[in-house]
């Protein structure tokens, strides 16, 4: 492999900046430096999408969301339930409004962006929680959303992959929402951090060991077992008959290993599994459009997936 030379001044920047490691600064603090970090490097967002504020009732109260839909769009448009990364402690509707309008635009449907609740003020298993609920409470109001039932995948990058894997287990052993896809980008799928990219790239790739100890800390602060299956979903004992998946990894980011084992694992399931490898990226590069050009490819593909999906 070899580094993206985008990815590397993303690398060089962060090596230079005067700012503290977000593991050294208390839940708060990191929520805004890093909403502020992604400010700078996100770009400009795409034309051609209205948004709207709403909110979806959760198991604590309401779930901040946004709904995203083509401006060109008529009449009954698929739906993507979408949770952003930021390790289940970081990262909110505004670090991810790029990212939802790209897949908002190239998936042609409506994107619903979950604000689950944050740990460790909401430790595991609340963002679980939401997620669900948000993705059941989409299903049962697609129509009055403009969107089509029968048509709703669901995604996220990071923790929000990892949220979007549980969602559709626990929709299988529910029996509903029949999901259609999911959109599964670098996910992390282990909470245990057991698989060789932890160590082999776990310094010098923005993402490092440290930093992900301070997320999994805080996420598991009320305690509770990292193997089970909504912490955990590469250990599920089942993954058959799992919604279609496309799944994307990043090659110089810790958690690689853990996605390309879950395609496996879905693939030798007999699930549908399109698996996208970007060798040159670090991770998070998909809020980085502003620099990184592999952020919007990447953002299309997904896009073109769930719309062959969606047909």
């Amino acid at each position: 492999m070899t580094l993206d030379p985008q990815a590397q001044l993303i690398l060089d920047l962060a090596e230079r900046s005067t700012r503290p490691l977000l593991q050294s600064l208390d839940p708060t603090a990191a929520r805004i430096q890093y909403a502020e970090t992604v400010a700078a490097v996100a770009g400009d967002p795409p034309t051609g999408v209205d948004v709207e504020a709403s909110s979806i009732p959760g198991p604590a109260g309401e779930i901040p969301t946004r709904l995203y839909r083509p401006q060109d769009a008529e009449g009954s448009l698929p739906i993507l339930v979408y949770f952003h990364g930021g390790g289940f402690v970081i990262g909110d509707l505004d670090t991810h409004d790029i990212p939802c309008r790209r897949l908002c635009l190239s998936g042609g449907c409506l994107v619903v962006s979950v604000d689950y609740r944050l740990a460790p003020e909401h430790a595991f298993p609340a963002p679980v929680e939401d997620s669900w609920a948000a993705t059941r409470w989409v299903v049962d109001h697609a129509t009055d959303l403009g969107g089509d039932p029968s048509r709703v995948a669901v995604g996220g990058d990071s923790a929000g992959g990892n949220l979007a894997a549980v969602v559709c287990h626990l929709a299988k052993s529910a029996g509903a929402p029949a999901l259609v896809y999911q959109i599964l980008i670098y996910p992390g799928t282990d909470a245990t951090g057991s698989l060789p990219s932890h160590e082999i790239l776990g310094h010098g790739y923005r993402l490092t060991k440290e930093l992900l100890r301070w997320f999994m800390d805080h996420y598991f602060s009320d305690g509770g077992d990292r193997r089970q299956l909504t912490a955990s979903p590469l250990f599920a004992d089942d993954f058959s008959e799992l919604a279609p998946a496309f799944v994307l990894i990043a090659g110089y980011d810790p958690l690689k290993d853990e996605g390309r084992a879950y395609a496996d694992a879905l693939q030798n399931a007999g699930v549908s599994t399109e698996f996208v490898d970007y060798e040159g990226m670090i991770h998070g590069f998909i809020t980085m459009g502003g620099l990184v050009d592999a952020a919007t490819e990447a953002l299309e593909q997904c896009g073109e997936a769930l719309r062959k999906a969606f047909s």
